[in-house]
Parts: structure tokens; C-alpha cells; sequence
């Protein structure tokens, strides 16, 4: 992994297993998109006492260009995001289409209202 990595954990201890797959979807984006400069993720531990108990994941990813990348994963009351791999999956896959999105607006791929406007005046009509 060539992209700098910070793990925060809040609310309770530090997961080993929980880095190495943090680390693992990092690394799976650096081979789609290997251009981030630096990339943090925040796991909000809930607390055992509070009605919900759900993880929160934050990713923020740096890209050239002084291009941010920001995904606050908030469960929203299902109880899917109860298992922490399950919240950081859900954290990167958005992070994914994030990313996946800015790089087809960076190459131009990305349509714009304009241009579909004026093909479709510039149509003949049947």
C-alpha cells in the first residue's frame, strides 16, 4: 500500500482484525484509483450503554489537485450496521462510488445538460 493510512478508533480499543481489512479496502481502491495522497478512516464505537448500537465509520480520502473525498457513514436505525465490518464495507463501497464518480467527471466522461440539450435540438425530426 503506497497511500498513507490513519486509523482512529473512538470509544473503545483498537481492533487488529478491524485495521487489516481497513487496510484491505484501501488497497483495493489504490488499484482502482491510485492516485489518493493520503486517506483517514474514524470507527465511532457505540457505546454499550446507549439505545443504539451501531458503528459509525468516517472515511476521508486526499486526492492531487487538493480533491476531498468524504464519506460519514450515520446508520440510519437498521440494525445492519450492528456488525463493524459490515459499517466499514458500506463506508467504502460509498467511497468507491465517490471515487469512482470524480474520476469519470476528471476525464470528461460525464455528460452535462448543456450538451444533451443540443443534441437533442440539433435532432432532425422525423
Amino acid at each position: 500500500m503506497e497511500t498513507p493510512l490513519k486509523i482512529s478508533f473512538h470509544g473503545g480499543d483498537a481492533s487488529e482484525a478491524l485495521s487489516r481489512t481497513i487496510g484491505e479496502h484501501v488497497e483495493a481502491l489504490e488499484k482502482l484509483y491510485g492516485r489518493m495522497t493520503a486517506c483517514q478512516v474514524s470507527v465511532h464505537i457505540p457505546d454499550r450503554h446507549h439505545r443504539t448500537q451501531q458503528f459509525n465509520v468516517g472515511i476521508h480520502i486526499a486526492m492531487p489537485g487538493n480533491i476531498d473525498i468524504n464519506v460519514d457513514h450515520a446508520p440510519q436505525g437498521d440494525n445492519g450496521f450492528a456488525d463493524a465490518p459490515a459499517a466499514v464495507h458500506d463506508a467504502f463501497r460509498r467511497a468507491k462510488r465517490l471515487l469512482k464518480d470524480r474520476a469519470q467527471k476528471q476525464r470528461g466522461d460525464v455528460k452535462t445538460l448543456h450538451e444533451r440539450v443540443e443534441r437533442t435540438l440539433d435532432r432532425p425530426e422525423p
